[in-house]
């Protein structure tokens, strides 16, 4: 194995996970495809990474939709890298963004946790440099 190409993320629909994703958070749509017939392939990244992308799968069962929001529990889901942590929380937070406490310091870096449409939490993280 060399890397983690995909994460599935359940969602209740796709247009407004990618809306959210895109024009709330900043990623870029990497692919919107119809597969197999009627599957539809969406997937985002943000902008500087193409190595790994959320791949958005409609919850279509009692099961996945009680698991939309809850990817990972009542945990971080993934951690969101940036250069400038305070910046990129008063620009998200203007665009409606759900945070939980404002950014700050940690042994690891600066960082906050923010939540997405459905309620999965993302650390934002601005690692200090050694």
């Amino acid at each position: 194995m060399n890397k983690i190409g995909h994460i599935t993320l359940l969602v209740k629909d796709q247009d407004e996970a990618l809306k959210f994703y895109t024009e709330k958070l900043g990623f870029q749509k990497r692919q919107d495809i119809v597969i197999s017939g009627n599957i539809r392939w969406v997937t985002v990244s943000p902008k500087n990474q193409t190595d790994l992308e959320l791949t958005f799968v409609v919850a279509d069962s009692e099961e996945k939709r009680k698991a939309v929001g809850k990817q990972a529990g009542d945990h971080v889901f993934l951690t969101l890298e940036t250069d400038d942590c305070r910046k990129e929380y008063k620009a998200l937070k203007a665009k409606g963004v759900k945070f939980y406490g404002k950014p700050e310091v940690q042994a690891w870096g600066i960082d906050v946790v923010l939540e997405d449409l459905y309620g999965n939490l993302y650390d934002l993280v601005q690692r200090f440099k050694h």
